[in-house]
């Protein structure tokens, strides 16, 4: 699978032995937002990003949402990491804040798309993170085989004014899955508005 796939490109998820792709873990890694004070001392904001799993049927209903809330899906096959209230408070440590893990072989036979999503629970602008990157990969939360989409949202210009985004979505088509890498910001508000733009503009 190839390490650098670009936004909007779809692939399947085949192995190069021909083997499907079984595990797919989304990671996402953030700062916090450093302040200059007026005697030349640095404050520091926390930051809470929230990483999201939507799960929705063939007729684009939602079947099951996984977030910081609803650590587990209803059928076992995904999993968050929990809540991560700050973000790196020392600089980038290179590791996730927040990671879930996607089954396949344990996903409901019902469930047709699998979207993941990011929101900013207390509204910070993507544009006043000092890093925050997202990757999805093969593997599990404590081991990476193959990165197949990455995103560096904090330094990207369309991100600004953003404080939601849709990842990406895994979808299957003639009983095999499939990824599109979407990487888009937008303007929603709070997680609940960004599982409706999902199911209007990305199944």
């Amino acid at each position: 699978m190839a390490i650098d796939l670009q936004k909007g490109q779809r692939i399947n998820l085949k192995k190069e032995n021909g083997s499907d792709l079984q595990n797919v873990c989304v990671g996402v890694n953030w700062g916090v937002i450093e302040k200059k004070g007026w005697f030349g001392g640095v404050s520091k904001e926390a930051v809470d990003l929230d990483a999201s799993c939507v799960l929705y049927d063939g007729s684009k209903n939602v079947v099951d949402l996984i977030f910081f809330g609803n650590l587990f899906s209803k059928d076992g096959s995904i999993r968050h990491s929990g809540d991560d209230l700050t973000g790196d408070l020392s600089g980038d440590d290179g590791l996730d804040n927040e990671i879930i893990t996607l089954d396949f072989s344990r996903l409901n036979p019902s469930v047709e798309f699998v979207a993941f999503v990011l929101n900013s629970f207390q509204g910070h602008d993507f544009a006043d993170i000092p890093f925050a990157s997202i990757r999805i990969f093969e593997g599990s939360p404590s081991r990476v085989n193959n990165v197949f989409a990455t995103y560096n949202i904090a330094k990207e210009p369309n991100f600004s004014g953003s404080v939601s985004m849709v990842m990406g979505v895994f979808y299957k088509r003639n009983n095999e899955w499939k990824f599109n890498a979407i990487g888009e910001p937008t303007r929603d508000r709070e997680l609940e508005e960004t599982v409706v733009t999902v199911q209007r503009t990305y199944l």
